[in-house]
């Protein structure tokens, strides 16, 4: 058994110091990598209390309703800062990717203290499975709100398809590792292929719709 909010505790309490030191991108990055972290516990939470309240067991859980519930959370912070600060479309991407990041490292903390780091194989598909899926996921959702608001149609359609689509990247990757196999390894190389996909891909395109903002952040930004 472990305790995942002294993990937690652990972790945040030198990044939020931290944050007193830091200015503009790098303070916003740090944030949304706090934040992450923090919505990974809450998600947690909810998971676990449908799996010990309802029928399906905690197997069925993971599959079926986790993906829904952790991208929702994940996302919630990604539109909240969106809609309030309006951060411009090179920080939105930056707050998707340390929302992903900060889910990932959170969870991957947690699972490697409640089942052991001696095997590397383990760790291997831990970091380079579940750790870019999450990003993967918060990355085309900024990828997609910033598409939006280029061409001037985001709305909730628009944003119920982008959730969406992060749900079933998520969903589909949690079915095939379900079961051992050749399945599983095809879910093992879905988040790094996507993820180079996305670098390949999806960077041109984000490169030439995106106006870019000033290399250089404005004094106390």
């Amino acid at each position: 058994m472990i305790y995942a909010e002294n993990i937690l505790i652990c972790i945040a309490v030198p990044l939020i110091l931290l944050l007193l030191f830091l200015r503009g991108r790098t303070r916003l990055f740090v944030g949304a990598f706090l934040a992450g972290m923090g919505v990974c516990l809450l998600s947690a939470y909810i998971s676990g209390f449908i799996s010990l309240a309802g029928t399906m067991g905690a197997e069925n859980t993971a599959v079926y309703i986790s993906p829904i519930i952790e991208e929702l959370m994940k996302c919630l912070p990604l539109f909240f800062i969106h809609y309030l600060f309006k951060p411009g479309e090179e920080r939105l991407f930056m707050v998707g990717a340390g929302i992903g990041a900060g889910f990932a490292l959170f969870e991957n903390c947690c699972y490697m203290l409640s089942t052991g780091a001696d095997s590397l194989t383990f760790i291997l598909i831990r970091s380079m499975a579940v750790g870019v899926m999450h990003i993967v996921s918060m990355v085309t959702l900024a990828v997609c709100v910033n598409l939006a608001v280029y061409f001037n149609a985001l709305t909730v359609q628009s944003i119920a398809g982008a959730v969406s689509l992060a749900v079933t990247f998520h969903g589909l990757y949690n079915l095939l590792v379900s079961r051992p196999g050749l399945t599983s390894w095809i879910g093992y190389a879905l988040p790094i292929v996507t993820a180079l996909f996305l670098y390949v891909v999806f960077r041109q395109i984000y490169d030439r719709l995106v106006v870019k903002e000033v290399s250089e952040d404005p004094p106390g930004s």
